[in-house]
């Protein structure tokens, strides 16, 4: 098994979303020599310009049309029809993370000689830092009171509400707030004004639709599915009003209504 980092352009292939749909993607081999069962690590380019996600190899020499089509996750339509010549890997993801201790300056800190522009072979010293920082240990200061297992949960003001996968995950957090800024979509709190620094994108992330509503087949869009809010509005949108959680709007409206009569 050879373990490797390869470069990717988010602004060019929305490769985080084809993951997290698909599970895996077909990817050019270009003139690498890969093998069944090596290890990659997708460096993401610009702007973040860090390691994201761990792979590995499932196939290798694949050719069109015998790849997965994922012209839709494509900025510019044209762009999978470019890419489609040559041999092609399927690289299966195994995890996803968004964490600093992966950027570039530390990557160069620990063995990487310099920003990826193709694959690169990895040492032993830079493999076991990358290791030791893949995780999303790092996001626990988002939930302050939680319990690590396959259900997390977080402190509500009055009890505990079960915090999904996609709400604790770091990966999802940075797409959403690309989308969104770190200010909380029910009452406007915006942690960095309040509090300084201290309080620089500090936010809790929501998912619209519960789990058990959509299915575990449902294909989360980071920009509509998910959503900023503070700890308080993300405990009150999982206590259930006639058996019934509140959406975002209904519960901006009971925040109008509570004002008004007082």
């Amino acid at each position: 098994m050879t373990t490797w980092i390869i470069p990717a352009d988010p602004e060019v292939y929305d490769f985080t979303s084809s993951f997290e749909h698909y599970k895996f993607i077909d990817w050019r081999q270009g003139d690498g020599k890969f093998d069944i069962g090596d290890v990659i690590f997708i460096y993401s380019t610009r702007p973040d310009s860090m390691i994201q996600h761990k792979c590995v190899v499932e196939d290798i020499n694949l050719t069109y049309p015998n790849i997965r089509d994922d012209r839709e996750y494509y900025k510019d339509p044209n762009g999978f029809l470019k890419s489609i010549t040559g041999k092609f890997m399927r690289l299966r993801l195994e995890d996803q993370v968004y964490n600093s201790k992966l950027n570039l300056n530390n990557l160069m800190a620990n063995g990487l000689n310099a920003a990826p522009r193709g694959r690169v072979k990895i040492k032993p010293l830079l493999f076991k830092y990358i290791i030791s920082h893949f995780s999303d240990d790092n996001q626990t200061e988002e939930y302050p009171e939680t319990i690590n297992n396959e259900d997390t949960y977080f402190e509500g003001i009055k009890r505990q509400v079960l915090v999904n996968k996609y709400e604790r995950s770091s990966i999802a957090r940075k797409k959403c707030l690309d989308f969104h800024k770190p200010i909380c979509s029910v009452c406007d709190m915006n942690f960095a004004e309040k509090y300084g620094e201290i309080g620089k994108n500090f936010i809790h992330i929501h998912q619209r639709i519960p789990i058990h509503e959509i299915g575990i087949k449902y294909e989360i869009n980071y920009e509509k599915d998910l959503i900023p809010v503070c700890p308080n509005c993300h405990a009150m949108l999982h206590r259930k009003i006639n058996d019934r959680e509140p959406t975002i709007d209904e519960l901006r409206e009971i925040i109008k209504n509570h004002k008004s009569l007082g």
